[in-house]
């Protein structure tokens, strides 16, 4: 097998039609299929479920996809080590990112790496904490943003506390007429609850600090629960970065407790990743590092354990 077909395979795995895999290599449809076809061939089994719908990896498919992922990552790291014997500095860098991160931080990130590495290109990839880690652990990515408390057994780099925020619909009449909410104020009432891969901090906040509720709404994606929030079905628990620029009617507090999400980087093996890897991590770092961020999230811990 070649590296082209290794190639091939991931890019028919990401577009999900030969058709499709074709575009993006700028190769033609037939080459992706013969490149598929010869893979099958030297393996002697299926690599995809070919339907109208689309190409669906074969469980054979899915174990060696991982492998593949490793092979064209040595590949990637190989020719940033040419480019840097050679005095040139170019590469690839994967980002993995869930949505806060991506519409607050990333922007800004590229905007900075860019003007300063204008040779390494970023391929990002969106998704939930789960998705990161999968991907992570597969070789898709080089390193993620990740919550603290969703990160499991990876190297965490933590970087910034961002506070959890009580949403309720636009005018919604407090009991008592203070700038936080209390814990009593929401005990008994709807909640829209965001899946635990989505948000398992929120879950985490409630439990701690023993707020117990109950919710017809089980939903993944933040905007679907503010329009419920807004539509007056209950309220919910998001962190901040979550609501900047949202345009929905609803109103947002602190809790009389502060909660926050710890945000950060999550990689394999820091040393092990890229020149290029590194830089844009490193610039990731410099960019939003809060000082004394240890200091802060041990200071939080111990407030929740009271």
């Amino acid at each position: 097998m070649t590296l082209l077909s290794y190639q091939v395979f991931k890019a028919v795995v990401e577009q999900g039609s030969f058709q499709k895999a074709s575009e993006v290599l700028g190769i033609t449809p037939s080459a992706v299929s013969h490149a598929v076809a010869s893979m099958e061939h030297e393996l002697g089994t299926s690599l995809f479920i070919r339907n109208k719908s689309g190409n669906t990896l074969t469980s054979f498919g899915r174990n060696l996809l991982p492998y593949v992922n490793a092979v064209l990552s040595s590949e990637q790291t190989l020719q940033q080590a040419i480019s840097e014997f050679s005095g040139t500095k170019s590469g690839k860098v994967a980002l993995g990112t869930f949505s806060s991160t991506c519409t607050n931080w990333v922007p800004d990130i590229l905007h900075a790496f860019r003007k300063k590495n204008p040779d390494i290109a970023v391929d990002l990839y969106e998704g939930t904490y789960g998705d990161i880690k999968q991907w992570l652990r597969t070789g898709v990515i080089d390193f993620g943003f990740m919550s603290l408390s969703a990160s499991d057994d990876l190297p965490f780099e933590p970087l910034h506390l961002d506070p959890l925020l009580c949403v309720l619909p636009k005018g919604h009449k407090k009991k008592e007429p203070l700038d936080y909410i209390t814990f009593d104020e929401i005990r008994y009432m709807p909640f829209i609850m965001l899946q635990e891969t989505v948000d398992s901090d929120i879950k985490d906040y409630l439990k701690n600090h023993q707020i117990t509720y109950s919710s017809n709404c089980h939903i993944e994606d933040d905007l679907s629960a503010l329009v419920m929030v807004e539509s007056g079905f209950g309220y919910a628990v998001m962190p901040e970065m979550v609501l900047k620029g949202i345009p929905y009617a609803i109103d947002t507090y602190p809790f009389e407790e502060p909660g926050f999400r710890v945000v950060g980087l999550t990689t394999l093996d820091y040393n092990g990743m890229s020149k290029a890897a590194r830089a844009l991590y490193d610039t990731i770092v410099s960019m939003y590092r809060q000082e004394d961020i240890e200091s802060r999230i041990h200071a939080s811990t111990n407030r929740s354990a009271l």
